[in-house]
């Protein structure tokens, strides 16, 4: 059923582009997983940010069908670039496809394989913004990995961390749920983290916006 309150969002938020839309329809046409999208409200929300911030240097850890990615790069400085990195090379002709139609080829860099690993070759990098939306039990190993890159002031963004509503206290977690415990103890975690400020937002599956002190 439609949630009337995301219904209401939805429609007081700015619309999603044609080409925007279009992949969204063509993201649930094509694949069982087309809710892992950030979608019209929390995609605005990610293009509101990347305007407001101007960045340069932006990460996104995590393409899937890169509907995020065509709104984060919305708002990059003019010699800006985002990098984003996907596991799953079966989704690189989409994203390159749709990178082009935004006409950002020049300025999105799409490296495909694993985040642990293609991280270590942008080590020279200075991050403005950071995206986090891949395997959530390696949240914490992919905030660890960047956080000594992101520059002073620089904002980091977690997607998924209500995670169902599975990380409340009053959720009861079965023997083989492997994600729910590791979205629980990084969300703590970075609640508890002097090296940042955080805020967590309950949009969609929630939000946790990060700025580096």
């Amino acid at each position: 059923m439609t949630d009337p309150i995301q219904t209401y969002a939805e429609q007081h938020t700015a619309p999603e582009s044609p080409l925007l839309a279009q992949l969204t329809r063509e993201t649930h046409l094509q694949t069982m997983t087309a809710r892992m999208s950030s979608g019209h409200v929390q995609g605005r929300l990610l293009s509101m940010i990347s305007h407001l911030m101007r960045p340069r240097r932006v990460l996104e850890i995590g393409t899937f069908c890169g509907y995020a990615t065509l709104c984060l790069a919305e708002g990059l400085a003019p010699d800006g670039r985002l990098h984003t990195i996907e596991i799953d090379p079966e989704k690189e002709a989409r994203i390159r496809r749709y990178v082009a139609a935004a006409g950002i080829t020049e300025q999105v860099r799409l490296h495909i394989g694993a985040a642990l690993d293609v991280m270590p070759l942008l080590v020279d990098e200075e991050w403005d913004l950071v995206f986090i939306d891949a395997d959530k039990r390696n949240n914490d190993a992919y905030f660890e990995a960047v956080i000594g890159q992101v520059r002073p002031g620089g904002l980091l963004i977690v997607d998924n961390v209500l995670w169902s509503g599975k990380v409340l206290p009053t959720h009861e977690v079965r023997s083989g749920d492997k994600d729910t415990p590791h979205v629980r103890a990084f969300n703590d975690k970075v609640a508890q983290d002097a090296r940042v400020e955080p805020v967590f937002l309950p949009l969609r599956d929630g939000l946790l916006l990060v700025r580096k002190k």
